[in-house]
């Protein structure tokens, strides 16, 4: 009956309604960070062909009409004291909580953007073998709050391209929160682990064991 309805539709019709009744959004999944890490596929990683440049960041953001990058939503939406808005998106004032460090920051020029996943641990993950615009999408993605995070330049030129095995914010006490927000990143994008990497954090999530990990798989 249903399949007689649509044929007796017009043509236009039908076009609006392939529109409208698309592939619904991915569900946001919520578990024990003991269990978000055993589900990480594991895979050797391999750094072959890797350029920063492969990765186009910062983009014009979610709202291209703001006039701001990506970097700056970032800010604008972290900000614990907001900042005023200049021209061309230009912030002053303001204030943020660099959570790696446990450190307050009145200045955006005193903050970077750290990619939870580092764009170079990511391309030896998998992001090697996506598309350009796929790797555009994961260098700018404001669809999960964990996956950009403002912290102060120090702490992330710190970590720079280097896994749970390797760094670790430098206070203690965000070390549940931070395992838990790279296991939701690499869940979001299905990448993999390597087996260093993989046992720091089945190690983490052993001392965490009231963490959760909420994901949204990335579209």
């Amino acid at each position: 009956m249903r399949t007689a309805l649509l044929r007796g539709l017009p043509a236009a019709l039908l076009a609006v309604l392939a529109l409208t009744t698309g592939t619904p959004a991915h569900a946001a999944e919520t578990v024990p960070l003991a269990e978000a890490v055993a589900s990480l596929p594991l895979a050797t990683e391999s750094r072959d062909g890797y350029t920063r440049e492969a990765f186009k960041h910062w983009n014009a953001g979610d709202d291209p009409a703001d006039g701001c990058t990506t970097r700056n939503e970032v800010l604008l939406n972290e900000a614990v004291e907001a900042p005023a808005v200049g021209p061309r998106c230009r912030l002053s004032g303001g204030s943020w909580w660099s959570y790696y460090d446990q450190m307050t920051v009145t200045s955006a020029s005193g903050l970077d953007i750290d990619h939870m996943v580092p764009l170079a641990e990511a391309w030896d993950s998998g992001a090697s073998a996506w598309t350009a615009p796929r790797r555009e999408s994961y260098a700018n993605d404001q669809g999960q709050e964990a996956s950009l995070v403002a912290v102060t330049a120090r702490s992330n030129r710190s970590k720079a391209d280097q896994d749970p095995a390797q760094w670790m914010p430098p206070a203690g006490d965000v070390h549940c929160r931070y395992a838990a927000e790279w296991t939701a990143t690499k869940l979001r994008w299905n990448l993999s682990a390597d087996d260093t990497e993989y046992a720091a954090l089945t190690d983490l999530a052993t001392a965490c064991p009231d963490r959760t990990v909420t994901y949204t798989p990335a579209p």
